[in-house]
């Protein structure tokens, strides 16, 4: 027994299940969906292939579980308070962050939504997830719309979720045609008819 081996032994049950979803990520950044097989994810995790149904059933168990932790992150990093911000400026701060694109990102991201037409447990979990994505901008719209106003922030969630979508892709394909600072100005010229005036940092307006 090596001593790698030795300490991945000693995991708990919530490092081991962590340890498998990273390496699943790991071989869908690479590969896709070609490469989220069994053998190439105990092997890039280093552990036995029972450690898989042991943990999560079955692989589609290990593909939800990696859905729904890639989700769970997104919304803790747009949730995250800003100081000197609204909860609607730190969240178009956070989606437009760079460290939220990356070419293995997109592709871990590709693969996932590919399966969801096929794969009837993975749909649920979008279901689920999606939800909670949804509600946290549209909650953050409703704390920044004009007192008083009927605009429907469900409609402007629905945009504002596709335009990013849209933005994410290209920043990850050729991040030098699409800037931060253009992504910025893309995003607020969307949602800044619909917010109470002063909403959007002067600092941010000026750029």
């Amino acid at each position: 027994m090596t001593d790698q081996t030795r300490k991945k032994s000693r995991l708990s049950a919530e490092d081991r299940r962590e340890l498998l979803e990273d390496a699943a990520r790991a071989c869908m950044a690479r590969g896709g969906i070609r490469d989220f097989t069994v053998d190439k994810v105990v092997a890039e995790a280093g552990v036995s292939r029972g450690l898989i149904t042991h943990h999560f059933g079955s692989m589609d168990g290990l593909l939800v579980a990696v859905y729904s932790r890639m989700y769970k992150e997104w919304i803790a990093a747009i949730s995250a308070p800003r100081l000197g911000f609204t909860p609607i400026e730190a969240l178009v701060e956070a989606l437009i962050s760079p460290a939220l694109f990356s070419r293995d990102m997109l592709n871990v991201w590709l693969t996932l939504w590919g399966e969801i037409a096929n794969n009837s447990v993975l749909r649920a979990e979008h279901r689920a997830r999606y939800g909670e994505y949804r509600e946290t901008i549209v909650a953050a719209l409703r704390e920044a719309a004009p007192p008083g106003s009927s605009i429907d922030v469900d409609s402007v969630a629905s945009a504002f979720i596709c335009l990013v979508d849209g933005l994410g892709v290209q920043r990850c394909i050729e991040p030098d045609l699409l800037p931060e600072a253009a992504a910025r100005s893309t995003c607020w010229a969307l949602l800044s008819p619909h917010l109470a005036k002063g909403t959007r940092p002067e600092k941010l307006s000026s750029e």
